[in-house]
């Protein structure tokens, strides 16, 4: 019923995020009868990004200047490094407007399910990171999963001895949730997590 062009354009686009081949369709669709609006633009927007837009030397967070905005702000603090898993990590806590430290960006976490060890990350980067640019503290920003946390424990052990504090994200109830709606693992973590008012 379709061409292979239009075809071709489906599939690619049903191989992005959160993309289902209905939606795939629906835009596809809509791209092509808004052609000019829409598509040129679009066409030319990623050409751009893709030309301009690379991996920070220092942290791994995308930009089209390297090293990128945020490590050459000089308005951030030097001392305070917030290690993430993946760039959308960093685009969240940036979102808060609340931490005024670099980040550091993994690239992921261990798993010994999927292969993934410490030469696969960006760990030695960290290390080195913190060794040469006289870091004082190492916040753990990473996801309460066992291979976030299994990373987390690995990147404290390996600063032992050092003179860096390390430091994670609290763990427990989110703001407005209910407890009777809580798993027993949120609420122990809360639980042992608790501070005074």
């Amino acid at each position: 019923m379709i061409g292979p062009e239009l075809e071709d354009l489906i599939k690619r686009l049903n191989r992005l995020p959160g993309l289902g081949p209905r939606s795939a369709r629906r835009l596809a669709l809509t791209l092509l009868e808004k052609k000019e609006g829409m598509m040129d633009p679009l066409i030319a927007s990623m050409t751009r990004a893709a030309e301009t837009i690379t991996a920070c030397e220092c942290c791994g967070n995308l930009d089209s200047v390297n090293p990128c905005r945020i490590c050459s702000d000089p308005s951030r603090q030097k001392i305070s490094l917030c290690v993430v898993q993946q760039i959308s990590d960093l685009w969240a806590l940036e979102r808060t407007r609340s931490f005024t430290g670099r980040y550091h960006i993994l690239g992921g976490v261990l798993s010994a399910l999927d292969g993934v060890g410490p030469s696969d990350l960006r760990i030695d980067q960290l290390i080195a990171r913190i060794r040469d640019e006289g870091v004082e503290e190492v916040i753990l920003a990473l996801s309460a999963t066992v291979d976030g946390q299994t990373t987390a424990h690995y990147i404290a052990d390996a600063l032992k001895g050092t003179q860096v504090t390390t430091t994670r994200l609290a763990h427990g109830v989110p703001i407005g949730g209910e407890l009777d709606y809580l798993d027993e693992g949120t609420l122990v973590t809360a639980l042992k997590s608790r501070s005074s008012l």
